[in-house]
């Protein structure tokens, strides 16, 4: 029943698919096209069209990959030995939902000239981190992202949704379902793993504009397919409402008074398939642990999740954003939030529906943890490897439980009773230059066992504190025309 006509056709799970398999798909789908895509320094992911001559032109391509110029992909590759190879990652097949011409994409990952991969592509320091992560503490890292969403469109007058009320709306008060619906069909084709879609609480009218927020939900897979399937959905996302004659975004921050956009990742740790967030029916050691590596490596954390100004306007008090380092159950107001899950054996499907059979079942293997803070600036590699590396670093802690319990509040920690418990909490870095600087301080836990570069971090702090920020929100935030100056700037981050 997968939905992705590949991996259906050739009746095999998408990690098992071989280069023969893919000749074979195209030979018997008359494919005429090959698309390698890959994704720049900007998030974005980039195109390179080759038309199929041979099966033996078809054999060598995906053999060999392609050449391509690095330094115009990463600012961070020399210009004078800047030539890197793109190989193709079969698993990632799919058909081009967009092509007129019969299309396969293929992700690709960057090679150098001695045949090995680049060290500072984000795509292998994301494989690299999950692969520490195996190697210190046994277990496989998962996550999937809520990929939140402005659709931008002309106000036809009819049906408003009440201002910054939106939230599961149907139609005809959604007016783009329809359009989210569409596209989950697409990036389900791609390889996605789509927990569900919904209209989300935002939405306002402005200048003859309707704003109208929405949201994809993934379910959990392995940390680096969680990363593909967010970059190839922005993609898919951004073209159809192109072929709509609409413009998307996925900016942090909209305009001033109304819910920005974020990037939710949700994460487990699992062993041989079974998910350890639970045990017994409560939030499990291995969980906590992890939680505690958020919580220690959270300062550093934005300089992945939230990088350009816009970001720091969205993490503000009473926007469901967090701006405090401290975690909870079913609590939007932290940093990291423990969802509502199926903790133990219940059947409440049969009390509504009486004719089902009375027999409790165990869904704890549902359970994640939520951290709140990245948004569509991020770049998603980069992003879900420095969470892989966070939870990582809650295993080598001396004291995780006692990190974690004294983080752990229970409270909305933005209403003004509760102003003392929030002054000690740590505070998530306002600025992107406050990020940059607890990047610098926490860097050796990133280049330990040699996941991140030095290199590479280097220059990811020179880049966020050329953005001279550090005073920028309380300078402009109540001022609309600059903010919205602001907003345009960074309108299509990521």
């Amino acid at each position: 029943m997968n939905p992705n006509p590949v991996v259906q056709y050739l009746n095999k799970p998408a990690d098992r698919l071989t280069k023969e398999d893919l000749i074979r798909f195209i030979e018997d789908y008359d494919i005429e096209m090959i698309n390698f895509r890959y994704v720049g320094w900007d998030g974005r992911l980039k195109t390179l069209n080759f038309i199929i001559g041979s099966r033996q032109h078809l054999d060598n391509l995906l053999t060999a990959g392609e050449r391509v110029d690095g330094s115009s992909l990463f600012p961070f590759v020399e210009a004078a030995s800047s030539d890197l190879y793109v190989i193709p990652r079969f698993k990632t097949a799919f058909l081009d939902p967009f092509s007129e011409i019969p299309t396969l994409n293929i992700l690709c990952a960057f090679y150098d000239s001695t045949g090995n991969p680049v060290e500072s592509a984000p795509e292998y320091i994301l494989k690299k981190a999950h692969q520490a992560f195996k190697d210190k503490t046994g277990y496989s890292f998962e996550a999937m992202g809520e990929l939140e969403y402005y659709i931008i469109s002309e106000d036809d007058g009819l049906f408003k949704a009440e201002d910054q009320k939106a939230y599961h709306e149907s139609s005809p008060f959604s007016k783009w379902a329809a359009f989210r619906t569409e596209a989950m069909k697409l990036i389900a084709e791609s390889g996605g793993n789509i927990k569900y879609g919904h209209s989300e609480v935002g939405n306002f009218s402005r200048d003859g504009l309707v704003y109208e927020q929405n949201e994809i939900e993934f379910l959990p897979v392995n940390v680096e397919d969680a990363a593909d399937q967010l970059v190839i959905a922005k993609w898919i996302i951004r073209t159809l409402a192109a072929r709509h004659g609409v413009t998307v975004t996925f900016s942090p921050k909209i305009t001033v008074g109304k819910a920005g956009s974020g990037l939710h990742i949700h994460s487990r740790v699992m062993k041989d398939g079974k998910n350890l967030m639970i045990k017994e029916g409560v939030l499990s050691n291995v969980a906590k642990t992890t939680i505690a590596g958020y919580m220690e490596m959270a300062p550093s954390l934005t300089a992945f999740g939230n990088m350009n100004p816009t970001s720091y306007f969205r993490l503000v008090p009473h926007q469901e954003a967090p701006t405090n380092v401290c975690w909870g159950d079913r609590n939007r107001s932290v940093l990291v939030r423990v969802p509502l899950g199926w903790t133990r054996p219940m059947n409440m499907v049969h009390k509504v529906n009486p004719l089902e059979e009375a027999k409790k079942t165990d869904f704890s293997n549902k359970q994640t943890i939520e951290i709140r803070n990245a948004d569509g600036s991020a770049d998603v590699y980069l992003l879900l490897a420095g969470i892989t590396v966070a939870a990582r670093h809650g295993f080598e802690l001396k004291n995780p439980l006692q990190v974690a319990k004294n983080t752990y509040v229970d409270i909305d920690i933005f209403k003004d009773e509760n102003k003392a418990a929030q002054k000690e909490l740590g505070h998530l870095p306002t600025s992107c230059v406050a990020s940059a600087k607890m990047l610098e301080k926490q860097k050796a836990v990133y280049t330990k066992y040699n996941v991140f570069p030095e290199g590479l971090l280097n220059y990811l702090i020179d880049f966020l504190k050329a953005f001279r920020d550090e005073h920028l929100r309380e300078e402009i935030e109540n001022d609309e025309e600059k903010v919205m100056q602001l907003v345009t700037r960074y309108f299509h981050c990521g």
